[in-house]
């Protein structure tokens, strides 16, 4: 492969400070890098540097003569009247109609509208036209910057198919791993001031880093033993001989701090946010919430439900996926009672604690310091699952410097503020926790970290996400969005949504194979991600795409029972608030003992007739 550039040697300062020290590496045509580090280890200077934008301060950069580099914008300041065609082929030096193929290829393939203004695109419409442009240049290397942030899934795997037939090379830093290890051949890893450089994908590498961090590990142990010994040399030695051995002395000193600042910065390495599994409340209600026939639309040409039912029992585990526009935020609004649907009926429990991380990040107010998003009420302390935190030492389990405390909401980065909004949430989850696109911005670590603390969550789950592998190891049900009021609901993560949705293709026409092939789907994902209970115990709604076995025809005892029972469930709801408006009675016990022992016992007696009221009404309602 032809080489590109070459950086040998290299030294980064900033100020005192060197940031790269001896860097060298090679990128050749055709190759997909991955870059990945900390935050903060050097990734943008990285890119800064191949793109020539960040000049060495000592050693040798090369580029090949004609070759040249494009950078994904982060950062975007629409122009006012400036369209979607004039922003993406701006670069461009010939626009008399020869790359009309690229707008088939790569603007149409974006959901972009070439005629539509800059100024009135949303966030994520300008990060898709800001990737377009860095795409239709077509540059001989190619950097991208987290290219996956707002993409729906269907236009990241298309973006993966794209950058895997790009003829020139890639350059990627993304903290979606999926796409990642579909993408890349190589992967350059900073850390701490090194670049190291894995020669295959980034499937590989979790294998390769650990082999290198034991290696490491092993290598500052023997350190540590020869050092051992001459300090034990160094105290049993006379004294006239320790004298003729200053140099023997001196470099035992130095090799003892280095000893130590290596062993400090391995250690500050494989530091991980310290997230504890959150538990809830178990005497939390059994159903979280019920949709019943549900529908909801945003005019004629909008329907975001149609006619949809689901029961949440408690300690669901669901993931929510769907192109921008499909209704997956409006689903949410709609659980925890923020909007009213078109028809239909929505229960709740009365016992839900709701945690929302909402994707706009509106509990950040930017004039606000981190102290008072933790602490609003001015302590020092705050509440962590039932126990007084200090601010300063919570802030650092989610690696913020307690320095930063009184630091303004507005001086944070992207990432930062993502950490900060999962430190508010996280405190006290409650028993519904809600997360919104909380991938986006978050490194790595912060990401594996979160995934392990919402594996040990014993609420119930709801996420909103395009990072596959996230969904892979958080949620056992997917909820996806297609469009047009349809939502398909399958048992499993989302590579078993993508094995559903592949045979469902392949079945098409045939409705009693792929009904067969979906209940064996079901029961053995079931199986293997350890879902406890009854299948049923999740109910998949008619409305929801999977094409449904024929409706059993209902005796007329069922049928009878089914028309009677709105007006039960009805008399019991009724009942239940009565209940509940006697026994708020302050004084009731000391008045009357056994009164209240009485409603008590017929309070919890309605409430689970109420709950099999409506688990029945849906039965025989799905037929």
């Amino acid at each position: 492969m032809t080489l590109l550039l070459s950086v040998q040697k290299a030294v980064i300062r900033f100020g005192d400070k060197a940031l790269f020290e001896d860097l060298a590496f090679n990128i050749r045509q055709g190759e997909k890098i991955c870059l990945i580090g900390k935050n903060g280890a050097g990734k943008s200077t990285l890119m800064n540097i191949i793109t020539g934008a960040r000049e060495l301060d000592e050693g040798e950069r090369w580029l090949l003569q004609g070759t040249s580099t494009g950078y994904l914008q982060q950062d975007i300041v629409p122009k006012a009247g400036q369209t979607v065609q004039q922003f993406v082929f701006e670069a461009l030096h010939n626009q008399d109609g020869s790359h009309d193929y690229k707008v088939e290829r790569v603007v149409q393939p974006l959901d972009l509208k070439l005629d539509d203004l800059m100024t009135n695109l949303s966030g994520g419409q300008l990060r898709r036209a800001a990737l377009a442009r860095a795409l239709v240049e077509e540059p001989d290397i190619l950097l991208l910057d987290e290219p996956t942030n707002h993409l729906d899934l269907e236009v990241i795997e298309w973006l993966e198919g794209y950058i895997k037939g790009y003829r020139g090379a890639v350059v990627c830093v993304s903290h979606d791993k999926a796409f990642l290890a579909n993408i890349s051949d190589r992967v350059f890893w900073l850390d701490r001031g090194r670049l190291r450089v894995c020669p295959r994908g980034y499937g590989y590498f979790d294998e390769w880093s650990t082999m290198l961090l034991e290696q490491e590990q092993r290598e500052l142990q023997n350190r540590q033993k020869v050092l051992d010994y001459e300090l034990e040399w160094a105290s049993r030695a006379p004294g006239a001989r320790r004298k003729r051995n200053v140099r023997r002395l001196e470099l035992m000193k130095v090799e003892r701090d280095k000893l130590r600042s290596d062993k400090n910065a391995l250690r500050r390495m494989l530091d991980k946010i310290d997230m504890t599994p959150a538990e809830v409340d178990e005497a939390s209600s059994k159903l979280i919430a019920l949709f019943h026939n549900v529908s909801l639309s945003y005019g004629p040409d909008k329907p975001i439900l149609n006619h949809f039912n689901l029961r949440v029992p408690r300690g669901d585990r669901i993931g929510i996926i769907g192109r921008n526009g499909f209704g997956k935020t409006s689903f949410l609004r709609l659980l925890v009672d923020e909007i009213k649907p078109d028809s239909g009926t929505i229960k709740r429990a009365k016992d839900i604690a709701v945690s929302y991380f909402d994707q706009r990040r509106s509990a950040l107010k930017p004039d606000h310091t981190l102290h008072q998003i933790l602490s609003p009420n001015g302590s020092d302390y705050i509440n962590v699952m039932g126990k007084d935190r200090h601010v300063c030492g919570y802030l650092k389990d989610f690696l913020f410097d307690p320095k930063m405390v009184q630091h303004p909401v507005s001086s944070l980065s992207g990432g930062q503020k993502n950490r900060l909004l999962l430190a508010r949430v996280l405190a006290n989850p409650g028993n519904l926790l809600i997360l919104d696109e909380p991938t986006n911005d978050l490194d790595m670590d912060t990401l594996d970290m979160l995934a392990e603390m919402l594996a040990g969550y014993q609420g119930t789950l709801l996420i909103v996400s395009h990072d596959r592998d996230f969904l892979d190891q958080t949620v056992s049900k997917i909820l996806a969005f297609e469009g047009q009021g349809k939502v398909r609901a399958v048992i499993g993560n989302y590579q078993d949504y993508v094995a559903e949705k592949k045979r469902r293709d392949e079945d098409t026409g045939d409705e009693e194979r792929g009904n067969r092939d979906v209940a064996v789907t079901q029961r053995v994902t079931t199986a293997k991600a350890g879902i406890s209970g009854r299948l049923d115990s999740y109910e998949i709604p008619a409305s929801a795409g999977i094409t449904p076995a024929a409706k059993r025809r209902l005796s007329f005892k069922e049928q009878y029972e089914l028309d009677n029972l709105p007006a039960k469930i009805q008399n019991l709801t009724a009942k239940i608030a009565e209940l509940e408006a006697l026994m708020a009675d302050p004084d009731l016990f000391q008045r009357d003992a056994k009164k209240f022992h009485d409603l008590s016992v017929q309070l919890s007696t309605a409430r689970v007739a109420l709950d099999q009221a409506e688990t029945r009404w849906l039965e025989l309602d799905s037929g």
